[in-house]
C-alpha cells in the first residue's frame, strides 16, 4: 500500500536476492506457485483481474511473497519496526490501478456518486508468531478518474484484524454499525488527502460479500469522502510492523456492478 504514512512516491522496483526457504523469517512457498522478492514486485493473475505486490515500501529487509492464483504468502521476511510509526510492507492482492499499473476488466474508475454493487470476499491467515500488523484493506479514491502517483481524494480501510499495539492513524471519531458489521470508525488528514478507517469489532479473518458501497457511503455522509471523487483500487493485504513470513491470503474477489 503506498499507505496511509505515504507522501507522493514513484520509486522504481529494486531486485533483492531470495532463496525459497532461505534464511531468518522464512517458510517454503507452496508447490506451483510463482515467487517474487522484488521489493517493489507485482504479478498479475486471472489474466490480470487482479495484482499481487510484493510492496515492501519502508524497509530493506527481503520480502518474499508466492502467488498462487488470487492467494499468496509472505514466504520470507522479518520485519521489526517501532508501532508508533509507518508499518515495514503492505503485500496486497488489488483490481484497479495502483500508482499507474492497472488490472483488466477491473469496473473502475467510477464516480462516488453513481457507484453500483461493490463486494469482496477475502480469507486470510495470520501466523501464530505475528507480533505487529493489521489485515485490511484499502480502498483509494481519486479527484480525477486516473493518476500515476499518489491519489488525493480519500483513502478508505477496512482493518478486519489487528495485534501488537498499532492503530490506525489520526484518532478514533464513533462506533457505528454499516455492512452488517459493528465498526470502531477513525479519520484524519494524510498530507494531500483524506483518511478514514473502519475497525471491525470483534476481529475476523474471513469476509463474504463484503459491502464496500455500504462502508462507502457511510463515509461520504460524514464528509470523508467526496461523491464527485472517483473509485480506482480496491487492494486488500498486510500491514506488517513485526514479523512477516506467514501471513496469507487464502482467496480474493472484488466485483464492481451487477
Amino acid at each position: 500500500m503506498q499507505n496511509r504514512f505515504w507522501l507522493a512516491l514513484s520509486v522504481a522496483a529494486t531486485t533483492l536476492s531470495c532463496l525459497p526457504g532461505d534464511g531468518p523469517g522464512a517458510t517454503a512457498p507452496g508447490p506451483g506457485g510463482e515467487e517474487n522478492c522484488e521489493k517493489f514486485g507485482s504479478v498479475g493473475v486471472n489474466s490480470k483481474e487482479y495484482v499481487v505486490q510484493n510492496n515492501a515500501w519502508n524497509s530493506n529487509e527481503t520480502q518474499c511473497v508466492d502467488t498462487r492464483g488470487t492467494a499468496f504468502t509472505v514466504t520470507r521476511g522479518l520485519f521489526d519496526l517501532p508501532t508508533n510509526g509507518p508499518p515495514a510492507t503492505y503485500p496486497a492482492i488489488f483490481k484497479g490501478c495502483h500508482w499507474g499499473n492497472c488490472t483488466e476488466r477491473s469496473g473502475m474508475p467510477l464516480q462516488v456518486a453513481n457507484l453500483p454493487a461493490v463486494v469482496s470476499s477475502w480469507s486470510v491467515t495470520v501466523p501464530v508468531t505475528a507480533r505487529a500488523y493489521d489485515v485490511a484493506y484499502d480502498v483509494w479514491f481519486n479527484r480525477s478518474p486516473s493518476t500515476s502517483g499518489q491519489p488525493d481524494g480519500t483513502e478508505l480501510m477496512i482493518w478486519l484484524d489487528h495485534g501488537g499495539g498499532v492503530q490506525p492513524a489520526g484518532s478514533k471519531v464513533a462506533t457505528v454499525t454499516v455492512a452488517g458489521a459493528s465498526w470502531d470508525l477513525w479519520a484524519g488528514k494524510m498530507g494531500s488527502w483524506k483518511y478514514v478507517a473502519y475497525v471491525r469489532q470483534p476481529a475476523t479473518h474471513q469476509v463474504d460479500n463484503l459491502d464496500i458501497r455500504a462502508l462507502t457511503q457511510d463515509s461520504v455522509s460524514r464528509g470523508y469522502v467526496d461523491a464527485s471523487n472517483y473509485l480506482i483500487a480496491i487492494e486488500a493485504g498486510f500491514e506488517i510492523w513485526k514479523g512477516g513470513a506467514g501471513f496469507a491470503t487464502n482467496g480474493f474477489s472484488a466485483t464492481v456492478g451487477p
